[in-house]
């Protein structure tokens, strides 16, 4: 059964297996939060964040705990009908929403999946404005 909905208004948050895993997170926060994962173990556990309010300063950041866990997979990202597809590189570990060409308008959502000790599955949409540009980076 799917959780409710939780929404963010804080400059972070710490993800908590039991309260999070399974619901929707949304940010409502204009100026940005940093998520904080939990340690990927494998589990199966899955995270969906979604940006309620378009990120207007600093930015939207969703990372993982520990310099071992990395992300895979990818995200589409457009400003237009165009868009483009956006793959996680073998050492990335974060994911960065400017409210601008990385994503953080309104609607962007990414999933993340917890499917194996230190690698966490990815995808989802991200829109942005300008020139389509990576979230992904490796800053953990």
């Amino acid at each position: 059964m799917a959780k409710q909905p939780i929404n963010v208004t804080a400059s972070t948050l710490t993800v908590d297996r039991d309260n999070h895993a399974g619901a929707v997170v949304t940010v409502n926060r204009a100026a940005g939060c940093v998520v904080t994962l939990p340690a990927s173990i494998g589990k199966g556990d899955e995270y969906t964040f979604f940006v309620g309010t378009t990120i207007s300063s600093n930015s939207f950041k969703v990372q993982v705990a520990n310099a071992s866990d990395t992300l895979a997979g990818g995200v589409s990202i457009s400003t237009d009908i165009g868009g483009v597809t956006m793959l996680a590189g073998g050492t990335d570990d974060t994911i960065t929403m400017s409210g601008s060409t990385t994503g953080g308008v309104a609607g962007s959502f990414v999933k993340l999946v917890d499917v194996a000790l230190n690698k966490w599955m990815v995808s989802g949409f991200l829109a942005s404005t300008g020139t389509e540009a990576t979230p992904f980076s490796a800053a953990v």
